[in-house]
């Protein structure tokens, strides 16, 4: 076998074995999923960059002798991400342990509500949209509390406002500024 036949080989295992261990409940093995995706990542990273060759500042080599560097850039980004979720994940394990002493996520009463709906609501809620009208306004037109309010310096007489403005400073009598 070729090494880069192994490489690939391998690259698929561990794509493979990631997926179905993110696919678990547990988020323990969800991060170890995660793991193994990362680390296929990065091999396919270093199967794309093919045969090995010099630094771009090394020495006299043509073109056909230097390094591609951007597989390289490619891999060290993912490992900066991968380690970056990875600790994510590990402080959501460590909450989920103190709160219920377990790393499993279960399904709350919104989930299982939805899942046993059948196709007629699902159709009964597509009638329902449908009647909306288009000129539907906001609640907030015509009333006098708005979500907004712009407070300018005129309202209060300790605000200072020096932001600049596309309108024409008020000059003084003189005419001089």
């Amino acid at each position: 076998m070729d090494a880069s036949l192994v490489l690939i080989i391998v690259m698929a295992v561990l794509f493979a074995c990631g997926v179905y261990a993110m696919l678990e409940r547990s988020l323990t093995r969800v991060l170890i999923g995660f793991l193994l995706l990362g680390n296929a990542a990065n091999l396919l990273l270093l199967i794309v960059m093919g045969r090995p060759g010099l630094a771009a500042f090394y020495g006299d080599g043509g073109p056909g002798e230097m390094s591609d560097p951007l597989p390289q850039a490619l891999t060290l980004t993912a490992i900066v991400i991968t380690f970056a979720v990875s600790a994510f994940l590990l402080a959501l394990i460590y909450r989920s342990w103190q709160l219920g002493e377990a790393d499993t996520v279960e399904d709350d009463a919104e989930d299982i509500a939805v899942r046993s709906r059948g196709v007629e609501d699902e159709d009964t809620m597509d009638d329902e949209s449908e009647n909306d009208s288009d000129d539907a306004t906001t609640d907030f037109v015509g009333m006098e509390t708005s979500p907004i309010t712009i407070i300018g310096s005129r309202e209060f007489s300790g605000l200072r406002d020096d932001a600049p403005t596309d309108r024409p400073a008020d000059r003084p009598e003189g005419g001089a500024r």
